[in-house]
């Protein structure tokens, strides 16, 4: 018979411990990453997430920004620490899903480095245009544009970004030819298109919709696969140009290798703040709406981006070194 030897002290205690911090989790402030600049889309939408967040596991969770390179700083920086659950990472699609295809180091694999803990949102976003720019429809845009091919100009926050990679799924599904302008950020670009310098835009509804509701935009269609609550008058690109749709997510991840206890208390949390209904009004003043689903579907929708957007990626022909 054979005879089993007792465990080294060291290893015994060692063992005992992490079982106690997990079941204790958490036992610390939990912080969030947020891999792009404060105020931004995705900084407003975390903010309202993780206040509640916090309330249903008891502990503080405090927001870090780092942003930088289209989000690969933050998101890289979260791939590589340590998996205890007291590291997050709240991230957009375009920087999780678009970027991998857009950089050629991004720092992190977002399949193998990340443990999903969920979706949260669906992201708004508009297609815009200063007052005075005659078309006031997708169908007028695109006769327009037409009638003259590369003239018509569009901003976006930059080479690469969702809203550029998604002004060129409208000129693809459309067939027609704008002309891209790049800026610095979304904020600029919604800028000169509300000074009148660029006609057109793709934005997300935080960053446009302040100027919506002042008079100084003009909401010509939502790029959403559906009409979204907050907008429910303004039509879908999707009703003009059959089968185009495009939803960016919000979601949340741990660093791969997090234990399965502290993945199902984090879960479990995410959940019911979801279930809130401060954090469902909040969030549809942004344009935005819950999205919650299993580590399962969020992992298979994932995968499912990951291609598609490859694919938009090497037809636009965007790379960013």
């Amino acid at each position: 018979m054979p005879r089993f030897r007792s465990l080294p002290a060291w290893l015994a205690f060692s063992l005992v411990a992490t079982a106690s911090a997990q079941e204790a989790y958490p036992n610390r402030p939990v912080v969030v990453v947020v891999p792009q600049a404060p105020g931004g889309a995705n900084d407003v939408i975390a903010r309202i997430v993780i206040r509640t967040l916090s309330a249903q596991l008891g502990r503080q969770v405090v927001i870090e920004n780092r942003p930088g390179a289209g989000g690969n700083i933050g998101t890289a920086y979260v791939a590589k620490a340590a998996p205890d659950g007291y590291t997050l990472l709240f991230t957009v699609s375009s920087a999780h899903v678009i970027n991998p295809s857009l950089y050629r180091r991004t720092g992190f694999d977002p399949l193998r480095d990340f443990a999903p803990v969920g979706s949260v949102a669906t992201a708004g976003y508009v297609l815009v245009a200063n007052p005075s720019f005659r078309p006031g429809s997708v169908r007028e845009l695109v006769d327009a544009a037409r009638a003259r091919p590369d003239t018509i100009m569009y901003a976006s926050a930059g080479n690469g970004t969702l809203n550029h990679l998604i002004g060129e799924m409208i000129q693809r599904s459309a067939g027609i030819r704008l002309v891209h302008v790049p800026y610095k950020g979304a904020s600029a670009a919604v800028a000169d298109v509300v000074g009148g310098q660029v006609p057109v835009s793709v934005q997300s509804v935080p960053s446009a919709q302040s100027f919506i509701r002042a008079g100084k935009l003009k909401v010509l269609a939502v790029t959403n696969e559906h009409r979204l609550p907050s907008m429910p008058d303004v039509p879908t690109v999707g009703e003009t140009l059959k089968g185009f749709g495009a939803t960016p997510w919000y979601g949340l991840f741990a660093p791969a290798n997090t234990p399965q206890a502290i993945m199902v208390r984090l879960q479990a949390a995410l959940g019911k703040a979801l279930e809130s209904a401060e954090v469902r009004e909040t969030l549809a003043q942004q344009g935005c709406e819950p999205f919650s689903s299993s580590p399962r579907q969020f992992d298979a929708l994932i995968r499912a981006d990951l291609a598609r957007w490859s694919e938009i990626v090497r037809t636009a022909g965007a790379t960013v070194d």
